[in-house]
């Protein structure tokens, strides 16, 4: 009989803890880097273990925490079947593509989690496409906390960033807000239109410039979240955090650089310690697209 797998053997070793209650609910299972320590094997097999109890459900990844133990059906707190709402359905359905991404989300799985058919929950949502838009919308709820500062650059930094402390909470609303050409009807995301127009009132640009500047400067926030999403998504998927996929690709993006054939890159990573935060990115090109906004206002001036 064939030996089992190294990362096999592993993951049940870590469904075992599971189960007897050791690593309780939201306890946090080894890292990657911690099972190569532990079972003195290389990362790869480190990953397929991880990725394999996510599959099972077992686990799930935390940004910023790690990956933990996922609650199960039987450990999760019961969800009521009577008083279903339409509120309820999408403060569920937030929750659940939170966790896992908007890819997990249908109105079966919503159903299932509330322990009713599916045909109940279409009694108070008609339809998966306008749950999305009832999330967004919920989501989008609410404005930049404080007084409204004083100057057009002002104003806008405090709403994009806004806008970006939205994204990097809900990952999904990026790409479930992206149409940029076919606004959703949301009187909360109009909301928030009218707050930024408002901003470059009497500055001298154009209409068309104006809503140009908002659209670019959403369309930007909406870019640099997509990462967010697609980091989360890798997160759940491989167990590893960016730090740890770094680690296990060393060997091989330094076998590349020494081809010599990417002088100028290998120079950059050489002569400074680059880490790419996805925050300090946000900014730095906020400020260059604001940059460029107070010098089209300054031309509308010439």
């Amino acid at each position: 009989m064939a030996e089992e797998p190294p990362y096999l053997r592993i993951a049940a070793d870590i469904r075992r803890r599971i189960a007897s209650g050791e690593l309780a609910p939201g306890a946090r299972v080894p890292s990657t880097r911690g099972i190569t320590q532990e079972w003195g094997v290389a990362m790869a097999t480190a990953t397929k273990a991880l990725a394999t109890l996510n599959q099972e459900g077992l686990v799930r990844a935390v940004p910023g925490v790690g990956t933990v133990v996922a609650e199960s059906g039987r450990e999760r707190p019961p969800t009521p079947r009577h008083g279903l709402n339409r509120d309820r359905v999408v403060r569920a359905a937030i929750a659940l593509v939170d966790a896992e991404g908007l890819a997990a989300l249908s109105m079966r799985r919503v159903a299932t989690d509330f322990g009713v058919s599916t045909m109940a929950l279409y009694r108070h949502v008609p339809s998966k496409g306008e749950l999305v838009r009832l999330m967004s919308e919920t989501v989008f709820n609410g404005e930049p906390p404080g007084a409204r500062p004083r100057g057009w650059r002002a104003q806008l930094e405090r709403e994009i960033r806004w806008v970006w402390g939205l994204y990097r909470r809900h990952p999904w609303l990026a790409r479930a807000m992206s149409a940029l050409t076919r606004p959703m009807a949301s009187p909360h995301a109009m909301r928030y239109a009218e707050r930024v127009l408002s901003a470059l009132q009497g500055v001298g640009l154009t209409p068309t410039q104006v809503i140009h500047t908002h659209l670019a400067l959403l369309g930007y926030a909406q870019g640099i979240a997509a990462a967010v999403e697609l980091e989360t998504q890798a997160w759940q998927e491989t167990g590893m955090t960016p730090e740890e996929w770094m680690a296990s690709n060393e060997a091989r993006m330094a076998m590349i650089q020494t081809t010599g054939s990417y002088p100028i890159l290998s120079t950059l990573f050489a002569q400074e310690d680059f880490d790419l935060e996805l925050d300090a990115l946000f900014e730095f090109g906020l400020a260059r697209m604001l940059d460029g906004v107070a010098s089209l206002i300054e031309q509308s001036r010439d």
